[in-house]
C-alpha cells in the first residue's frame, strides 16, 4: 500500500483554547491539543487510526488532494 502524505492545518481555536489539527483529506479526521506541537502529535495518532478503519472496512484510501505540508495559522 502506497504511503501517502496528507496536508495539515493547525489553528488556535478561542472556543476550545486549545489548537486543532486536521487533515482535509479524510472526513471527520482531527484532534486537539493545547500546543501546535501537541496538536500535530495527536493528530498523527487519529490519521493512523481514520486509516486503520478505512482499511478494516474495505473503504477506498484517498489520495492526498493538497499539497503534503503542515500549515499553522499565526495567532495575532
Amino acid at each position: 500500500m502506497k504511503d501517502y502524505h496528507y496536508h495539515i492545518n493547525i489553528f488556535y481555536s478561542k472556543e476550545d483554547s486549545g489548537y486543532i489539527a486536521d487533515i482535509p483529506d479524510l472526513e471527520a479526521c482531527s484532534a486537539f491539543g493545547n500546543t501546535p506541537e501537541e496538536a500535530l502529535k495527536e493528530v498523527e495518532v487519529a490519521r493512523e487510526a481514520w486509516l486503520a478503519a478505512a482499511r478494516k472496512a474495505g473503504k477506498a484510501i484517498p489520495k492526498p488532494r493538497y499539497r503534503p505540508v503542515i500549515y499553522q495559522a499565526a495567532v495575532v
